[in-house]
């Protein structure tokens, strides 16, 4: 029998290479761990032909390689045994390290080519099968990474895509509707959200990814270039605005002093009535404007105010006296003599007004008691006046004729309709009757 070629021992991955993402989540052998026992197990499946040690493995006689030493077959059966326990290494990492699909291929094909081409000794039967079982397991862990890897690349590229929408919506609404402190620092969440989605989300196609952001980049320049015309624009406002208002103040300090109270308190209210037309300026600029704006306001109101006070006290002296007249105005009701309540309410009248001025709740009590003296005196002057008013008294002599023909009348009417018992023409004339009766009494009081 020619003897096999000889083939090198096979370097088995180590555990920290296996173990390169983390550690496996189940103890599995390792070399310092191998048993006089587990090797004898294995060597079983060896034997030395020649120079050689085989493998038996069924019918099959597979040379793998020199023997050399006193217990040749020893070292091919450690590295079966190696090799077994790379496969549970492997398999303790499906489901406690961090794999991605391309590491368990990686792994598979390592650990299919050291299962199909031996060149260690051992249960290659049983190893085989039990790598089936691993790699099928394997395969399916692949299968759901590829579904999750897919899944996370859809929901990435949708956030991308949420994001670049978002922006394009700020940067499409109408000025009038942006609120520029909130947009803008979303703007800026946006980019920081972008940042992060390229540091750890998932990837996603570069072309779709260079699209995405060209088309976000252009959102958020357009929104810059509009935030930077409308504080521009707003700078230019405000100062135009701070102009006015400065106008505005400087007018009212000069007016601060004024003593002139009417003439300056209408002023003061017309530059009010400009401030408001002013419109809004920068916060700050406008809160010390209208600090000193005030402040001119209660300085002239203030003066207004103690100048009024001083006034009313020395008004004040003044009542007396015109409580005394008006007491005395009263005293002529009722009226006896009108010609003499006349003459007495004239010199009341000259005296009142010579009393002066007093307080504006004084003064209109005072004037409604006066008035009504006044008023009293006044009608009885008319009443008097109409008794001896000769056309006066002949019109209503008159009238008064024709109404008592007229009363007649109605009376026999009223008879009348009385006998024939009807009460609707009855109440007509009766109602009739009674205006004309109170129209006499009227016209025979002025005739008396």
């Amino acid at each position: 029998m020619t003897p096999a070629k000889a083939r090198p021992i096979p370097r088995v991955p180590s555990p920290a290479q296996l173990a390169a993402h983390s550690k496996p989540t189940v103890r599995v052998p390792v070399v310092d761990e191998i048993t006089p026992a587990q090797i004898a197990a294995a060597a079983e499946f060896g034997a030395v032909e020649g120079d050689q040690v085989v493998l038996v493995d069924g019918d099959a006689r597979i040379p793998v390689g020199p023997a050399q030493g006193d217990a040749p077959i020893d070292a091919y059966a450690r590295g079966f045994i190696e090799l077994a326990a790379a496969v549970e290494r492997f398999h303790a990492r499906l489901t406690g390290a961090e794999l991605t699909p391309k590491d368990i291929d990686s792994a598979l094909s390592g650990l299919r080519e050291q299962i199909d081409t031996p060149a260690t000794v051992g249960n290659f039967a049983a190893l085989r099968a039990r790598f089936a079982v691993v790699e099928a397991e394997a395969n399916e862990v692949a299968e759901r990474l590829r579904a999750e890897r897919e899944a996370a690349r859809a929901q990435a590229l949708a956030a991308r895509e949420e994001i670049v929408a978002t922006a394009e919506a700020i940067a499409a609404k109408p000025v009038e509707k942006v609120h520029w402190k909130n947009d803008t620092q979303q703007m800026r969440d946006l980019l920081e959200t972008w940042k992060e989605a390229q540091r750890s989300g998932a990837r996603i196609p570069k072309d779709v990814e260079k699209e995405l952001w060209k088309r976000f980049t252009h959102a958020r320049s357009a929104f810059e270039k509009a935030r930077k015309h409308h504080f521009a624009q707003l700078d230019k406002d405000n100062s135009a605005v701070a102009k006015a208002k400065e106008e505005l103040v400087a007018k009212a300090e000069a007016l601060s002093t004024s003593t002139d109270w009417d003439a300056t308190a209408r002023e003061f209210k017309r530059l009010m009535d400009a401030w408001r037309a002013a419109g809004r300026g920068r916060k700050s600029t406008d809160d010390a404007l209208w600090r000193r704006f005030h402040a001119a306001q209660d300085a002239f109101f203030e003066a207004r105010k103690a100048a009024a006070d001083a006034e009313e006290a020395e008004l004040a002296e003044n009542v007396p006296a015109k409580e005394a007249i008006v007491a005395e105005a009263e005293a002529l009701l009722p009226i006896a003599d009108v010609k003499a309540a006349k003459q007495a309410l004239r010199s009341l009248q000259d005296r009142f007004e010579a009393a002066g001025r007093v307080p504006r709740a004084d003064a209109a009590r005072l004037t409604k008691r006066m008035s009504a003296v006044e008023r009293a005196v006044r009608e009885a002057d008319q009443a008097a006046w109409n008794q001896r008013n000769p056309e006066i008294e002949r019109r209503a002599s008159g009238m008064a004729a024709q109404l008592h023909a007229s009363i007649a009348e109605l009376e026999g009417q009223l008879a009348e309709a009385k006998a024939a018992k009807d009460e609707r023409k009855a109440a007509e004339i009766s109602e009739a009757l009674e205006a004309r009766k109170a129209w006499l009494k009227q016209i025979e009081s002025v005739v008396r």
